[in-house]
């Protein structure tokens, strides 16, 4: 019987090693994660998480899965946003965990927050949980993405929903090279100046190219279950909103 196998950036590997992989680039850089992001995109995922806060409009009361949730970034966006409610950040990396417990806002959201090591492919909790789902730049490593969105759906309370940021492809020619230019070549510069790690940096420039375009991965929204699935371009899509609802 033949291994399956999966992508790691431009790397073919088996799929049982790519977790580790994943769990090795973010290890690695999860003390200059934040600064990094800031530093790549010139601090434009700031305004795309407030898109995504605009567009998901939490409420009070709600109860949100942050997956692949690192440094707290998104939870914190969403109680700040919702007024009152709790918000579970799960990550299979632990280090990520660890740096965003240590931010301000977790001690202030303390009693509305947990920190939760775990698989996206495999969620450590119940059936019809959650209100939110969300996942921010993180779908793209996971190493079957589609059981990822089933798991969604599956923990989503009926009439939950569910909201995707995700680097994505750009419609223009032209604007995508240019792009994969700055991608390719200044990111891993980027990387290696700030937080010492060329390689982690290059794997996810990578790992962009590699991920479904945004009608393909709209596919895969509705394959999970989700209805009056949409999705909305940022920055000419260079990153992509996808939304949909348990109903």
């Amino acid at each position: 019987m033949t291994e399956k196998t999966t992508h790691f950036g431009f790397q073919t590997v088996p799929e049982a090693e790519k977790a580790g992989r994943v769990r090795g680039v973010f290890g690695s850089v999860a003390s200059k994660y934040d600064v990094m992001n800031d530093a790549m995109s010139m601090g434009i995922h700031r305004v795309w998480k407030d898109a995504m806060m605009d567009w998901l409009a939490p409420r009070p009361g709600q109860r949100l899965l942050d997956v692949a949730g690192g440094t707290g970034d998104i939870a914190f966006r969403f109680l700040k946003r919702a007024g009152s409610g709790h918000a579970t950040v799960l990550d299979l990396t632990e280090p990520m965990l660890v740096e965003g417990r240590k931010r301000a806002e977790a001690d202030q959201m303390a009693a509305n927050l947990d920190w939760v090591v775990g698989d996206a492919m495999a969620l450590p909790f119940a059936d019809n949980s959650f209100d939110v789902y969300t996942i921010s730049f993180g779908i793209r490593n996971v190493t079957r993405p589609q059981e990822a969105l089933n798991e969604a759906f599956r923990v989503l309370k009926p009439g939950g929903r569910l909201m995707v940021l995700e680097f994505s492809q750009i419609p223009n020619d032209l604007m995508q090279k240019v792009y994969d230019l700055y991608s390719f070549h200044i990111i891993p510069r980027l990387g290696q100046v700030i937080a010492g790690d060329r390689d982690s940096y290059q794997y996810l420039v990578e790992s962009i190219r590699q991920f479904p375009d945004q009608d393909t991965f709209l596919g895969m929204v509705r394959a999970a279950g989700f209805e009056q699935a949409k999705y909305r371009n940022l920055t000419m899509g260079i990153a992509c909103l996808h939304s949909g609802w348990k109903i």
